[in-house]
């Protein structure tokens, strides 16, 4: 497929999505894009009922779905649609390649990125991998070798990429998410609780993470013990019985449970602890806002990639760790070491800092930009 591109009005498809770990990333690096190219045509391709079909509109960007989804490691009934799904999706994919005639395909993971990918690369268009995790997912290390580069967040990722091909960039974050350090007592205000008290902030996800949640709900009295306070983003299926557990505990005052939490930037700038999961944006967040965390992987994440995300910072001393199997008896304690000990705290902060990448973003439009000239 032949390109001729007005170098001030590139054509960009970004594919991917599933999890806000792909589409964050996602909307990111297409703003980076309209603030180096305001005239720049950006389309997504999603999968179909997912949140992306939803997530990137409300952020400005035209979108498409393709009927695609994941194909179960577990014997399921859902496997046997699989390939035709597969098909329906690369045949709908170069459709939408033929009619928008992009200049570049990004794919940053997730359902749709394949099928998008796989077919840009049959049809000569120039596609660039961003692969947030330090273990990758399957579709990006079957494109990879198509790939004219491979935006990684991790060192020593050449086990599975082009070593020529990859650049270390980092993983693009949510514009808002920035530094807030000098506002923590108003964002310990803004969630109900007390600015001279110490703050744990809870992240299980979108939709909030049942062995953490577990966690907690196990040694919730041991609040009653001392001085500390939690934000406690439960998720929709277990805000009931989270609101209920702090009311019969009496810690109403000290514990603000919510289904999601919209602020996240005050979120973090309240918070002298995180809990969270080892999704690879989790991590990108942390670093850059030099966070005490402790880790819980998600243990049904492909290949055990949290664990392996967790143990890189583990290792070098900027993070915690607790098993998912363990949050019951292991969780709180940790947490309540960690803050009881501000000494731990700053090395670890210290440490986290340097896995940050705060132009991460700009950085892979820099080598989309190298390749959309190199092929004008």
């Amino acid at each position: 497929m032949k390109v001729t591109m007005n170098s001030q009005r590139p054509k960009v498809i970004i594919s991917g999505g599933g999890t806000g770990g792909h589409i964050f990333p996602a909307i990111a690096i297409a703003d980076a894009l309209k603030r180096r190219y305001p005239q720049a045509e950006i389309l997504f391709i999603g999968a179909e009922n997912r949140m992306e079909m939803d997530r990137v509109p409300k952020a400005g960007y035209p979108i498409e779905g393709l009927w695609i989804s994941g194909f179960k490691r577990e014997l399921s009934l859902d496997n046997l649609s699989f390939p035709f799904k597969l098909i329906s999706s690369m045949m709908k994919a170069r459709k939408i390649l033929k009619r928008f005639k992009p200049d570049i395909v990004v794919g940053v993971g997730g359902f749709a990125s394949g099928p998008t990918m796989k077919t840009a690369a049959s049809m000569n268009i120039p596609i660039v991998i961003q692969e947030q995790n330090s273990f990758p997912g399957i579709t990006n290390k079957l494109v990879a070798k198509k790939a004219a580069k491979i935006c990684v967040a991790y060192d020593n990722m050449d086990k599975w990429f082009p070593k020529d091909r990859i650049v270390l960039t980092g993983n693009p974050l949510r514009n808002n998410i920035v530094p807030m350090n000098d506002r923590r007592d108003e964002a310990v205000r803004y969630f109900g609780l007390n600015p001279d008290k110490k703050t744990v902030l809870l992240v299980g996800g979108s939709q909030g993470a049942l062995g953490i949640n577990k966690g907690i709900s196990a040694q919730l009295a041991s609040f009653n013990n001392n001085d500390y306070q939690l934000i406690w983003q439960t998720g929709n299926h277990y805000y009931d019985k989270a609101l209920q557990e702090v009311k019969e505990h009496g810690l109403d005052d000290r514990i603000k449970c919510t289904v999601f939490i919209d602020r996240m930037d005050l979120a973090y700038a309240a918070a002298d602890v995180v809990i969270s999961r080892a999704g690879a944006m989790s991590i990108s967040e942390l670093s850059l806002l030099n966070k005490a965390v402790v880790f819980v992987p998600l243990p049904t994440a492909a290949e055990d990639h949290q664990t392996k995300n967790a143990m890189r910072l583990v290792d070098a001393d900027a993070a915690l760790m607790v098993r998912n199997d363990a949050t019951e008896k292991e969780l709180l304690p940790t947490v309540f070491g960690l803050l009881e000990d501000e000494e731990r705290q700053k090395v670890m902060k210290d440490n986290i800092a340097k896995f940050a990448k705060p132009n991460a973003a700009d950085d892979i439009v820099d080598q989309i930009e190298i390749i959309l000239k190199s092929n004008k």
